[in-house]
């Protein structure tokens, strides 16, 4: 089992040097990846489920705020989850992921995607709520055709982008594609992960049934496209304070991965939450 742990600035606020502080703790206690959430822009009313957001959240761009943690750190790997891949052109997307992926020596490699969950959200950078799956399915192509081709350029047509004999540079580091996982909870995600994905990271309140079910979805998918099922990595939410045969539970249902959170807010609470963890999984 491989652990992560996920830094939400909406809790813990937008200070950089407890970012940093944070990041260096998550490294020194063994964790193998550090993620972080997206949001774009908030408004009032909006709602995840039955939960209104305030719109003063202070979300930072998770792909800038990762650059940062980056240079402050050699190992860990860098996730988001999710990143909200319909509200992004993927054209300058490939660039940005390439650049942090390549300036961390290849670090960028738990990219994770999602279509997000609020129509103003959407609204506010023009996209149609309604045609964002599909338009999510173009990006991972089009992210991926990118960083495969040469000098000579690459073209696509699609529905929402089309573009002909482009050459996209610096590639990933020592590779010609980063991973992309697929995070939510539904049927269409799980589908997705399958087709398309390198893995995928459900989130959302499901039953221990729905969720057993989304995976064995998954896996049809893949063999319905050609794909290999054994190839997906499996990342869920984790509890920090979880203990081994909970741990040992959900490796026998096929996860891969646990993701969890630290509860406390100040760094010498957070040093004995990650430390316990860690020395808990032998990862110190």
């Amino acid at each position: 089992m491989k652990f992560g742990i996920s830094y939400n600035t909406p809790y813990y606020g937008a200070d950089p040097d407890k970012l940093v502080a944070f990041a260096r703790l998550v490294e020194e206690c063994g964790f193998e990846s550090l993620y972080m959430p997206e949001h774009i822009v908030l408004y009032p009313g909006a709602k995840v489920g039955p939960f209104e957001m305030p719109p003063s959240l202070p979300y930072v761009d998770p792909l800038d705020a990762l650059g940062f943690v980056a240079a402050t750190t050699e190992r860990i790997l860098l996730g988001t989850g999710v990143l909200l891949l319909p509200y992004h052109h993927p054209v300058t997307l490939a660039k940005r992921l390439a650049t942090i992926d390549v300036l961390s020596k290849g670090r960028m490699r738990l990219l994770t995607v999602g279509l997000g969950s609020l129509p103003g959200e959407a609204k506010a950078v023009g996209v149609d709520f309604a045609t964002r799956g599909r338009r999510a399915d173009e990006a991972i192509d089009v992210l991926r055709l990118l960083w495969a081709g040469d000098e000579e350029g690459v073209g696509f047509a699609g529905e929402f982008f089309s573009f002909d004999d482009l050459c996209s540079y610096p590639k990933p580091h020592e590779a010609t594609r980063l991973p992309i996982h697929i995070g939510g909870s539904s049927q269409a995600a799980a589908r997705r992960a399958g087709r398309r994905g390198d893995g995928f990271f459900p989130g959302g309140s499901l039953s221990p049934e729905e969720r057993a079910a989304r995976w064995e979805l998954v896996r049809s998918s893949a063999v319905d496209a050609g794909r290999d099922p054994d190839a997906l990595e499996y990342t869920r939410f984790g509890s920090i304070d979880m203990l081994v045969d909970r741990v040992e539970e959900l490796t026998a249902q096929g996860v891969t991965r646990l993701v969890v959170t630290s509860s406390a807010t100040e760094p010498d609470a957070q040093r004995d939450e990650l430390t316990a963890f860690a020395k808990r999984f032998g990862l110190l």
